[in-house]
């Protein structure tokens, strides 16, 4: 599994590092840093002054850039595997995602805030960019990961699934981890009228079919070492999500992207957009 973690010095930066000692050895750890250095915005500058306060300003900026993956380096967890130390310059979201995409990166670990004059309530609009466009699996931290035992993945249906799969194939974690399956099913009755008792029956042979559908994927991670713990039930899906992982007390929950084709592949699913904000723990989104 390759591994690409992005840091910018922030404090969230750090539990990304930290967050690393919670995943297997990569086959190959990025360490990047972006340099993004702002342009003077004074209009009556003379063009050649302006340019070179710029470069003078870039130049600080990757000294300490270099500095900062040094001492990242430094605190990675003996497991880190083989490393590589990359600056970059220009927009930290561009140049994550394309390098994600040139070293065939398959999980993308940062934090969720950088430094800067504005603190954002939630997640930045670089996390939301790197959420939206990476072709790869992301755990964009908001706090500390402080144990890595009890995963919920709740599943739309089976391109969810294949998804979950693809990505727990690759044995993403350090040590075994019970990954809790979750299908939620929507209160819904059919368009025609029934007694309360029709509908019963309905919703229970609903949840009987969401039940085997996980079950059945269950199985298959079994079949990978990991152990399962499956269940199905009504109610709105976010609202559900997070009951569950409340009421578990899970360490992490696992969401696919909904990506879609075409112009929506951009826009995080409502779904996975909702529990990345409200989440009582920290979430890994798959493709």
């Amino acid at each position: 599994m390759n591994v690409l973690l992005a840091v910018d010095g922030s404090d969230h930066s750090y539990e990304a590092v930290r967050a690393l000692k919670y995943l297997r050895r990569p086959d190959e750890l990025t360490l990047l840093h972006v340099v993004d250095a702002p342009r003077p915005a004074y209009p009556m500058m003379v063009p050649e002054v302006a340019q070179e306060l710029y470069s003078q300003l870039e130049r600080s900026m990757k000294e300490d850039g270099e500095h900062l993956l040094t001492r990242i380096h430094s605190l990675l967890p003996p497991h880190s595997g083989p490393v590589t130390k990359q600056l970059a310059s220009g927009s930290p979201a561009e140049m994550i995602v394309a390098t994600a995409e040139s070293r065939h990166v398959d999980l993308i670990l940062m934090g969720a805030r950088g430094l800067g004059p504005v603190k954002e309530r939630l997640l930045g609009s670089v996390s939301h960019r790197i959420l939206s466009l990476a072709p790869c699996a992301k755990l964009i931290l908001q706090g500390s990961l402080r144990d890595l035992k009890q995963v919920l993945l709740p599943l739309e249906g089976q391109s969810d699934a294949e998804a979950a799969l693809r990505f727990l194939r690759k044995q993403p974690f350090h040590e075994p981890v019970n990954i809790n399956l979750l299908a939620v099913l929507p209160p819904t009755r059919p368009p025609w009228p029934v007694d309360d008792s029709a509908a019963e029956k309905l919703e229970t042979q609903a949840l009987r079919h969401a039940r085997d559908f996980v079950d059945g994927v269950a199985t298959e991670l079994r079949t990978l070492g990991y152990t399962t713990r499956s269940a199905s039930v009504l109610g709105t899906p976010v609202t559900m999500i997070l009951h569950e992982a409340e009421k578990m007390g899970v360490d992490l929950i696992m969401v696919g992207s909904r990506a879609r084709q075409g112009i929506t592949r951009f826009v995080l699913g409502s779904v996975s957009h909702a529990v990345l904000h409200r989440a009582p723990c920290q979430v890994l989104v798959f493709e």
